[in-house]
């Protein structure tokens, strides 16, 4: 039970930084991340790296995701496996507890006032809960929740990513979330020198553009962990 939450501190407390690393297949920016790989492949690289978590987006028009492979994926790894999606009703935050998924992305933008109650229903069905915030507004909801991650996104899914966010959004955010939350710093991280402005004020970092693109993806990631 919330076992990427433990998975993070866990981490941390081996001296390693908590990566989680995402399978993403296209990005509405960038298009076609695969570029002819298989998925799973990436996963074990992933592994090999010391990721501490995979992340997976299941929204099939934008990012062409499937709940099919997520299913698969939380059967072929042992690391926590977090869903990524725009949910909106309790039926998919079930879905996700039947398949094992250890985590759900919850964004407050979208769920607003129901975000604390879709929270408490996760946590019911045994799933850790990121909850996700891009201003100070969206924040103030996340810190009135149970949830166990908070997660700033230096992107803004408004524009689906498309924007150049960065770290500057986490600077800025991360100070303001309560000690009893482990803080997530998602999107936008690029070099190693993002990862260490945002793991000054964070417990762990979401990263999956950059993984996607990178030549050798298992060195650059183990390259993050390690740093």
């Amino acid at each position: 039970m919330f076992r990427l939450s433990k998975s993070i501190r866990l981490t941390k407390e081996k001296g390693k930084n908590a990566v989680i690393a995402e399978i993403k297949v296209h990005s509405p920016k960038h298009g076609d991340l695969l570029r002819g790989r298989n998925p799973i492949e990436i996963l074990r690289a992933y592994e090999r790296a010391g990721a501490c978590g995979i992340s997976y987006i299941t929204e099939p028009n934008h990012f062409r995701g499937s709940f099919e492979f997520l299913k698969e994926l939380c059967k072929l790894t042992d690391l926590p496996v977090l869903r990524k999606d725009f949910i909106t009703n309790k039926f998919e935050i079930e879905k996700t507890a039947e398949v094992e998924a250890s985590a759900i992305l919850l964004i407050s933008r979208i769920l607003k006032d129901k975000t604390a109650e879709f929270v408490d229903f996760a946590k019911e069905h045994g799933l850790d809960t990121v909850v996700e915030v891009h201003t100070p507004q969206e924040l103030e909801i996340a810190i009135n929740t149970d949830t166990t991650i908070v997660g700033i996104n230096n992107r803004d899914i408004g524009q689906l990513e498309k924007d150049d966010g960065n770290v500057s959004l986490t600077e800025k955010l991360a100070p303001l979330i309560p000690n009893k939350f482990v803080r997530l710093s998602e999107s936008g991280i690029r070099s190693l020198d993002d990862l260490k402005r945002a793991l000054k004020y964070t417990d762990a970092v979401l990263i999956g553009t950059a993984f996607m693109l990178a030549e050798d993806t298992e060195s650059f990631v183990r390259c993050f962990v390690h740093a």
